[in-house]
């Protein structure tokens, strides 16, 4: 290659813009990919690390598609934002299941829940805008406010507040350029809850303070011994138009890889939305909206089977990590997520290791006991692992036994 040539080649640093090379892989896909790889290879690894049911989509759901597959009308484009019947049978969900009554015109259809936060901040945040983020917080959260060019402000909680921000903290956090707050209960990845006086406490401040909110409600239905997850503009229903609300089919029917997701939001933020969308990826697949209908449209049984399996993993996995010394693992009480401190093994050595953080506690379960999770550094949180329960019980079981044998 010639001096000239070489010369003309774009610096390695130019090649990628700033803006997605400064995106953070999703850390629950790697370990999760890692984990698979790993069984593909033959080794028996235990994979706790990616949110997904292990339960099949529910048969009518399936049905659904299969009939929707040998319409014609199918196979062509559909209205950007969504179905007209898949809107509408969300707007009759949300008021059947959380009580907060909406128009079909403030629903957009996306592609996954994913795909509503980040169209749902790129619509609502200008460069600089501020969202206060409560950690330990999902992994997406703050790369889409990147993206969308804002700020994440981070406010932590811990195990010693049940992983729940007060209005204290988010008061401190909040300054002259702050816009949203984001909200999340039940959460990823702690499984907590906040009650509805929590949740009043929370949507009030923010109405006080002229605050735009995100809450995401994927987990609604998942929530165990008796703690309800009220949806916060019906708590505080002045909050609704300063409100957007991101949902989806993927945990309550185990619809993960379906990609079906929606946002809720005020008529102007869901046609700014929508003309998003228009251009960057058009309509959801039909067929998956058609599952969809199904899926919201239907009754709640299914759920309710695998949340009895949840609720049941849940507190097999919670006394069986409490049993290693240097764990304490808080129960939780929505998702399907245990999230237990391990800062009390760090820093020992097991198996002729000394990890020093988190990750290097993943990287040697991974490595030693062939076991998955995702370490905390991924969710703002370091010291901490999340183990996901929605595996088959024999796994789960096998898996924290080898924890304990690790760590014993």
């Amino acid at each position: 290659m010639s001096a000239s040539t070489d010369a003309a080649r774009p610096a390695t640093s130019r090649r990628i813009s700033a803006r997605v090379g400064g995106i953070a892989e999703s850390a629950t896909l790697a370990v999760d990919s890692k984990a698979k790889a790993l069984k593909a290879a033959g080794r028996p690894v235990v994979g706790f690390g990616a949110g997904e049911p292990d339960f099949p989509t529910p048969d009518y759901i399936v049905e659904a598609a299969v009939e929707a597959c040998r319409v014609p009308a199918n196979h062509r484009y559909t209205p950007a934002g969504g179905l007209p019947e898949l809107k509408k049978a969300i707007a009759e969900k949300t008021l059947r299941d959380t009580g907060y009554a909406v128009e079909p015109a403030q629903v957009l259809v996306t592609n996954g829940g994913k795909q509503a936060i980040y169209e749902a901040f790129a619509t609502l945040l200008d460069p600089g805008d501020e969202v206060i983020l409560p950690a330990p917080y999902w992994t997406t959260y703050p790369e889409a406010i990147r993206l969308a060019g804002g700020v994440p402000v981070e406010v932590l909680a811990d195990e010693t507040q049940d992983y729940k921000v007060t209005v204290d903290q988010l008061e401190e956090a909040r300054t002259d350029r702050t816009k949203v707050l984001l909200f999340n209960s039940p959460s990823n990845p702690t499984g907590a809850v906040y009650d509805r006086a929590e949740t009043e406490a929370i949507g009030r401040w923010a109405l006080d303070n002229d605050l735009w909110v995100l809450t995401d409600e994927i987990y609604e239905h998942l929530t165990y011994d008796g703690a309800e997850a009220p949806s916060l503009p019906v708590v505080v229903p002045e909050l609704a138009d300063t409100c957007v609300v991101v949902n989806g089919v993927a945990k309550t029917y185990a619809m993960t890889g379906w990609r079906v997701g929606w946002v809720i939001a005020p008529q102007d933020v869901v046609k700014a939305a929508t003309n998003l969308q228009s251009h960057a990826t058009s309509n959801v697949t039909n067929v998956a909206q058609r599952a969809a209908i199904a899926a919201v449209s239907g009754d709640l049984a299914a759920v309710g089977t695998m949340k009895e399996a949840f609720d049941r993993r849940r507190r097999t996995i919670v006394s069986m990590l409490n049993e290693i010394d240097g764990v304490v693992c808080p129960e939780p009480k929505g998702a399907f997520y245990a999230f237990p401190s391990v800062k009390g093994l760090l820093g020992r050595t097991f198996d002729g290791v000394t990890p020093t953080t988190s990750a290097e506690l993943a990287e040697l379960m991974l490595d030693k006991a062939e076991v998955a999770a995702v370490p905390g550094e991924a969710f703002g949180a370091p010291g901490y692992l999340r183990f996901s329960y929605a595996l088959g019980d024999e796994d789960l079981v096998e898996g924290i036994t080898r924890l304990q044998k690790l760590f014993a």
